[in-house]
């Protein structure tokens, strides 16, 4: 009998669990407006792909150094014209929120060599964004990126819980507001 007594608790405890986060859910999708009315939230966390990408200097990095933190991971190319309109709004992003909980973090994808991608930033004067590369797409592909820019969130595990297609305004104050509740652990 005690069996079947903790079996019901803990089933009323995980219902109440998946509750309260598809709650959460209906609250963020809420603050959504103008471009960032394109973000889907999805039910459950969505494990993130391994990843080697490269800095700019050939260096290898995973997204591993991000773990504990809310991440905007946004694919992009040097040839995108929406991804050029968004950098800057994901740069002031950064600049407002990024430290020990929240970090902005650019992955070019496919064929932009080094000097392109400084080009790229030097034109749109951003500087202050962790850049780094997936030259042969691998990561993109395993993503399933279908198009640029494409933008997920990341919960402090590094599981996706968000995706955007297509340019958005970052620096907006729906987007932040959503970044700061989850930042605030409110949801």
């Amino acid at each position: 009998m005690s069996f079947i007594r903790s079996a019901v608790l803990y089933t009323a405890l995980a219902l109440g669990a998946n509750f309260v986060a598809a709650a959460d859910i209906a609250t963020l999708e809420a603050m959504r407006e103008g471009s960032i009315k394109k973000l889907n939230f999805h039910s459950t966390p969505a494990e993130v792909p391994p990843a080697e990408l490269l800095d700019m200097a050939e260096g290898i990095h995973s997204l591993d150094a991000f773990h504990g933190k809310y991440v905007v991971l946004n694919f992009w190319a040097t040839w995108c014209a929406p991804c050029r309109k968004e950098m800057p709004g994901l740069e002031a992003l950064q600049e407002e929120l990024g430290g020990d909980d929240f970090d902005v973090v650019a992955i070019a994808t496919g064929r932009n060599p080094v000097p392109a991608i400084n080009k790229f930033f030097e034109s749109i004067e951003v500087d202050d964004i962790v850049t780094l590369r997936d030259p042969k797409q691998q990561f993109a592909r395993q993503m399933r990126v279908l198009g640029l820019p494409m933008t997920m969130i990341l919960d402090r595990e590094g599981r996706e819980i968000a995706r955007l297609q297509g340019d958005a305004e970052w620096d907006s104050e729906s987007a932040k507001a959503i970044l700061n509740t989850l930042i605030a652990g409110e949801s």
